[in-house]
């Protein structure tokens, strides 16, 4: 008999008495615990759990599928709902795809507007994992103090799209309107005042006792093991592999900043903090090398298919308004073909494979979910270690629920 008949799901915790001493708990799939809808069945002995048996696809929306019935454009909204914490990276992720498969060229001032949006993403989602790991061991003043910086990456998505957390912002091609003034100035103040607030949210946890007492040999996982299981992103740098799609496979002319690819080596709760703690360091860096050496230029590519023409152009021009009319109305067929594109989302790397048969949709769409791909390892990191070591792991691999099941 399997853990999943022994127990039924609830939606919280719960325990049942089996075999005198050893015990069912039922983490999930609805506990604030777990920070996001999962279903984790563990086995325990006393705190010790001695094996763990996972539930997912509660929130599945079969996103893949959708895709194959949208147009390109509206593909857009669906990836801000997979890791909904760095939305911008999942958007301009698709761009850049369907940007490969239509071989368009982009110029290089999109680059770097890209690259400081998605860096500002990358600070925010990390802002939302290492806090929420203090409040896990019990220090909630962190969360309260960097989610104010957050807020503020969050205004500087508002002067951009107009939109916070779904953002759908961008175009296939660029951008729909350049920075605007006040982007530029709340860009530089954020640039200025966060460096002095994340270093005191470093110095409240980072050499804290107690914090590192619940976090060393919390969760560990091998190098080997991480390669196993496929890991990317920080969970893999924590383990020791300095695997990073930013350095390795260039695209958005990551190859023009110098940034360091930091790693770990005990693969614990612990090194995933440092390490996230390091990239925000390091996206901070990258950001300020892509601001000041930000290129003249257009802020779209040369794709008509694809970029809305000017109002004014609508109004006066035939070959304006067929565009806006195609577009609108979905009507833009692509090149048949089949292409792979890969970014350094959030988690790790989150890639898109796209076969087009050349008509007004994908043919097949399929997402590679960093999430989806390290949670099998669970089971295995938290097998011998004590129930609160399973929610401290949990937070600290930053399983996105949306990301997870798609």
């Amino acid at each position: 008999m399997g853990l999943q008949d022994q127990i039924k799901p609830g939606n919280n915790l719960s325990i049942e008495t089996i075999d005198g001493d050893i015990a069912t708990l039922n983490l999930g799939p609805t506990h604030p615990a777990t920070h996001g809808i999962f279903q984790n069945i563990l086995k325990v002995d006393g705190e010790k759990i001695l094996s763990s048996e996972q539930t997912v696809g509660y929130i599945h929306r079969a996103f893949e599928k959708i895709a194959e019935h949208r147009p390109y454009n509206q593909i857009t909204p669906l990836t801000d709902r997979l890791n909904y914490c760095s939305s911008p990276i999942n958007n301009m992720g698709w761009h850049m795809t369907v940007e490969k498969l239509i071989q368009a060229e982009i110029p290089k001032r999109v680059d770097y507007m890209r690259v400081i949006v998605m860096e500002l993403a990358r600070i925010a989602d990390h802002l939302v994992c290492n806090s929420v790991i203090g409040v896990d061991t019990g220090a909630l003043t962190g969360f309260t103090y960097v989610f104010q910086e957050r807020e503020k990456i969050y205004e500087l998505y508002e002067e951009i799209c107009g939109a916070r957390l779904t953002t759908n912002v961008g175009r296939v091609g660029g951008f729909e309107r350049d920075f605007s003034p006040t982007f530029h100035k709340k860009l530089k103040d954020f640039l200025k005042t966060f460096p002095k607030v994340f270093t005191e949210f470093d110095n409240l946890l980072s050499r804290n006792r107690i914090f590192m007492d619940r976090t060393i040999n919390s969760g560990p996982i091998s190098a080997q093991r991480a390669l196993d299981y496929s890991f990317s992103g920080p969970n893999l740098r924590a383990a020791g592999i300095d695997y990073d799609v930013r350095a390795m496979n260039p695209y958005s002319s990551y190859e023009d900043f110098d940034f360091i690819v930091p790693v770990g080596t005990q693969g614990d709760t612990y090194d995933r903090f440092q390490v996230r703690q390091e990239e925000i360091r390091q996206s901070l860096s990258i950001i300020k090398q892509a601001y000041e050496g930000m290129p003249e230029g257009k802020y779209y590519g040369d794709v008509p298919e694809f970029y809305l023409p000017p109002k004014e152009d609508v109004y006066n021009k035939m070959e304006a308004l067929i565009y806006h009319f195609k577009i609108v109305m979905g009507e833009t067929a692509v090149p048949a073909g089949e292409v792979y594109h890969s970014v350094e989302g959030g988690n790790g790397e989150l890639g898109f494979y796209l076969v087009s048969d050349g008509s007004r949709a994908p043919y097949r769409l399929q997402f590679r979910r960093p999430c989806f791909i390290y949670y099998q390892a669970y089971p295995e990191m938290i097998t011998g270690q004590s129930i609160s070591d399973a929610v401290l792991t949990l937070s600290s691999m930053n399983v996105i629920a949306g990301e997870l099941d798609a």
